[in-house]
């Protein structure tokens, strides 16, 4: 995100926090894909992710008055949204215990194909099968762009354990990489 998105999205929220429901709607379309995708990594489920989505809005906009600094707001709501998402995986897991089948696997690429179309729906795979939150730091690192300092803060966690999540999470997503290509 470069420093224009970034002073944007202040100004949209300081607009936000004095009533303006044109500037929460605007910040909304504008943040509504990213929180969207770490909903659905976390959850492992396009629908669930939705309704993560629409909670974690519900609370943002209820909430947004008392957010001290702006400039915060990413991390903020990513944490709003990673909260609402552990909360909708605890439920899901009470409602089947019985059920160890968590997810379902996303639908894999059509055989044939290219090589790097491949490539691409064995990573793709091979991230699917990482663990939730090791696809939502690898997201917030190479999908969004975010320093590890911003994912410390959006986490809530120090940056040495940032640096080491990224380090194990890119080491199982390289072994999966490696299984799939023996096979």
């Amino acid at each position: 995100m470069n420093q224009n998105e970034r002073l944007n999205d202040e100004l949209l929220v300081i607009r936000a926090q004095e009533g303006v429901l044109a500037a929460l709607s605007e910040l909304v379309d504008r943040w509504q894909d990213r929180l969207w995708r770490l909903a659905w990594r976390l959850t492992d489920d396009e629908q669930a992710a939705w309704d993560v989505l629409q909670e974690a809005w519900i609370v943002i906009s209820r909430r947004i008055g008392r957010l001290d600094d702006p400039a915060a707001f990413p991390a903020w709501a990513y944490r709003i949204t990673s909260n609402k998402s552990r909360d909708w995986i605890r439920r899901r897991r009470r409602m089947r215990r019985a059920d160890e089948a968590y997810g379902q696997r996303r639908p894999e690429a059509e055989n044939g194909g290219n090589h790097a179309d491949r490539q691409y729906a064995d990573l793709r795979q091979a991230l699917a099968d990482l663990p939730g939150r090791d696809r939502a730091i690898l997201s917030f690192r190479y999908e969004d762009g975010f320093s590890t300092a911003e994912i410390a803060d959006i986490l809530g966690i120090p940056c040495g354990t940032v640096k080491s999540r990224l380090h194990h999470a890119r080491q199982r997503l390289r072994r999966f990489l490696e299984e799939d290509g023996d096979e």
